[in-house]
């Protein structure tokens, strides 16, 4: 951790020299609050956690301007936890991002980790932002969140339209293909209506013939009413071309400004296309944003899961990371709640 620490006061250090020759910057986010799980097969739990709507990071982006329209970009950030000060991502430095790339009026080139544009897709629709105890991602799949050797390409936005394609190389001695991921994202953003479609492809852990790893395939959008804000998706998700595991997954939600914040519902039905498996489950979540400045704003966020017979999914703060936690576990069938509440603050 000390090294770490030396790390990124040496970028520190280096940004301000930077600075003075092209536009660097330096920010991050400071998140923590108190939560309360139950339904767990370890038990209810109360704790103090991190990173509930957002998670923390200290980043570091810049762009020099090259001539003639043409950019050089990079981005490095990193993930970790408020509570304790550790490292999050398995410990990596810039766990969270580290790409460097070009951009001109041919779109962007961007080497390096990055985000899989069906998260970024998923981010964008989602009441919650993918955070909260309410986050989609509880039970709809984002593919991998973050793509390690990744290239992208991203388009110039055309009255309205963007895209993006990503492919994030295995790097196996069996063959780029193996451990493979793909994704792509087409959006559509223009006044009031976003609506977005993307793709993600995970290619096969091993060589096993037959064995094709896993798909998703997501459309979604939003349309600002004036009062309202109102939020829909459609996902499917398959694995081994649907002989594994095949789920048809639909969210439906409202974003509503009340008073200095916004009121957030959603509802997500997972469901299950296997013949007797049964291993489905629904999500209702309710949240309220209140913000106490441009940069900080207090939250609080209610949801609960109902799973099939056959399932055990559970409902999480977003500080799991997309990460299994046995602790958070439940029995086939059960019944799982989280409630929480906390504060945010962006610099």
């Amino acid at each position: 951790m000390k090294k770490t620490l030396l790390a990124l006061a040496v970028l520190a250090s280096i940004a301000g020299v930077a600075s003075a020759q092209s536009s660097v910057t330096i920010y991050g986010v400071v998140d923590a609050g108190i939560t309360r799980e139950t339904g767990a097969i370890a038990g209810a739990v109360t704790k103090l956690s991190t990173g509930v709507q957002s998670g923390n990071r200290l980043g570091f982006k810049g762009t020099e301007d090259l001539g003639g329209g043409l950019k050089a970009n990079f981005q490095l950030e990193n993930g970790f936890d408020l509570d304790t000060g550790a490292q999050r991502q398995s410990g990596r430095l810039f766990g969270r991002q580290a790409w460097v790339g070009l951009s001109g009026a041919f779109g962007a080139v961007n080497l390096g980790r990055q985000y899989n544009p069906i998260f970024l897709s998923m981010d964008a629709i989602d009441p919650f932002g993918t955070g909260l105890s309410g986050a989609t991602t509880n039970l709809m799949s984002a593919g991998t969140v973050r793509v390690d050797n990744a290239i992208t390409y991203s388009m110039p936005a055309i009255n309205g339209f963007t895209a993006t394609a990503l492919f994030g190389a295995g790097e196996s001695s069996n063959g780029n293909k193996v451990n493979a991921k793909a994704g792509a994202s087409v959006d559509f953003n223009k006044g009031p209506l976003l609506v977005t479609a993307a793709w993600n492809k995970v290619a096969s852990n091993s060589a096993i013939v037959g064995s094709n790893g896993t798909e998703d395939i997501l459309v979604g959008a939003t349309y600002n009413f004036g009062p309202v804000t109102a939020h829909a998706a459609y996902e499917t998700e398959e694995v081994n071309d649907g002989k594994t595991a095949k789920y048809r997954d639909f969210m439906v939600g409202a974003s509503v400004p009340v008073g200095p914040g916004s009121f957030l519902a959603s509802y997500i039905d997972k469901n299950d296309r296997m013949a007797n498996s049964k291993k489905g489950a629904k999500q209702i979540a309710v949240g309220y944003l209140y913000s106490l400045s441009k940069r900080t704003n207090l939250y609080t966020s209610y949801a609960r899961i109902k799973n099939e017979a056959g399932a055990r999914n559970y409902v999480s703060d977003a500080s799991s990371g997309g990460v299994a936690d046995a602790s958070k576990e439940q029995a086939l069938g059960s019944t799982s709640s989280a409630f929480s509440v906390g504060l945010r603050h962006k610099f």
